[in-house]
Order: C-alpha cells, then structure tokens, then sequence
C-alpha cells in the first residue's frame, strides 16, 4: 500500500508539472460546468477492530483494491456534493480465539468466509482553486453500508447489519484541459456493524439436540481509501 500512495503521488506531481508548463498567457474561454464525474480504482485498506463474544480474539479484514465511480454537483464554485458508488469483497475470519468452549484449542484462527460492502456516500465539499490546474478540496459527510452475498467459512451461518455511518475526505483535481482532469484522493470512513456467527454445526458431539451457538459480535471497520483516476466536467 505505501508503493501504491508513492505511485499515486508521483504520477500526480508529474502530470501536474506537465500542466503548468504547457499554460499559457492566452487563457480558454471558461464554460460554467455544475457537473463532473470521476472513474478511479481504490485502494481499500480496513483498520478493524472488534468486540467478540464467547470466543473472543481479534478481528482480521482482508484489504483489497476496486473501481470506484462518483459524480458531484456544484452549488457554487467552491461548495458542491459528491456522491460516491463502489462494492468491495473482503474476506473475514479471527486471530487468537479460545474455542475451548466448543471443544476446540484454546488459540485458533477461524475462517469466517467473506462479505460484500456497498457503502454509498455523500460528502459536502469545499473546493478552491490555485492557479490554473490545481484544485484541493476537503469534505464531510454520511454514508450507509449494506452487507451481501455473505460466505459463511466454517460456521454454519453468519449475519451482519446494515449500518449508518460517517466519513472525511481530502484530495485534488488537476485539470488536463477544460473538462479532463485526472484526481488524486483520500478518504476515511467510520464504519460499524453487528455481527451474529451461527456456530451451531462446530458444537462438539454429544450436544443435546436442539443446542443452538450464536456468538455476537460488534465490529468497526474504519477503511482508509486511497484513490488515482480521471474525470469529466460537465
């Protein structure tokens, strides 16, 4: 991930020298775009940590690497809206857990599948521009994350709620022509869920019938997204 963020950033100061030095006193005549949308792949990298019943044990997210779409309005020329779209897979499982109550080893690693995040977000933005090319912006905003097409590992079932969150975003555009920009940007996103594992099939033999093991969880996933891509105005 560090070679990805070096990557990132050098192909932005690069193309960003390119820009500046092919300006000239001869300025475009400007059009007032209210629109752009941006194509980028992204790097997710979750910072997770969990409350684990009965088992206990840390929580282990995979990181993983996706394409991302977004489209923002603009109010005025500094505040506008950005509305984010992507899914990203993950696989998920346990560091540490005592499965002595099951009848299993006291530390163990336990494969808990995966799981599809679709965490549409909204982020209200404050863009300025310096000089010609370069435009940062900042952003805040809400997002909600809907959990599916969940693999159960070696449980029987697992289940986890879809959730409100919150999120903060950095970056900045650098404009190739008029309408073609490419984008570097940042973002965290608080996010959290509840967890149910239906560990009723790891039950050891003997376990009266009927003998149920929901083991609950409450996990935060916290994702940093680290994205490079390129947009259009419109």
């Amino acid at each position: 991930m560090k070679k990805l963020l070096l990557s990132i950033l050098g192909a932005a100061l690069f193309v960003s020298g390119s820009s500046f030095a092919q300006e000239t006193n001869s300025a475009p005549e400007k059009t007032d775009y209210k629109w752009q949308m941006r194509l980028r792949g992204v790097g997710v990298v979750p910072h997770n940590r969990a409350d684990i019943g009965i088992i206990g044990g840390q929580i282990d997210v995979s990181n993983n690497f996706i394409p991302e779409l977004d489209f923002t309005y603009f109010f005025t020329e500094n505040l506008a809206a950005e509305l984010i779209l992507g899914t990203t897979r993950h696989t998920v499982g346990t560091l540490g857990s005592n499965l002595s109550a099951i009848g299993g080893p006291s530390s163990a690693n336990v494969d808990l599948g995966s799981v599809y995040l679709l965490p549409p977000t909204l982020m209200f933005q404050y863009h300025h521009k310096f000089g010609e090319v370069f435009k940062p912006y900042v952003g805040l905003g809400v997002n909600y994350t809907i959990f599916y097409n969940e693999k159960s590992g070696v449980a029987q079932d697992i289940k986890y709620d879809n959730k409100f969150g919150w999120g903060y975003q950095f970056g900045f555009d650098i404009d190739l022509t008029e309408k073609f920009f490419i984008n570097v940007d940042f973002k965290k996103l608080f996010l959290k869920t509840d967890v149910t594992v239906d560990a009723t099939n790891l039950l050891p033999a003997g376990t009266p019938a009927g003998t149920t093991l929901p083991i609950p969880a409450k996990v935060k996933l916290d994702p940093m997204l680290i994205g490079f891509g390129v947009g259009m105005r419109f």
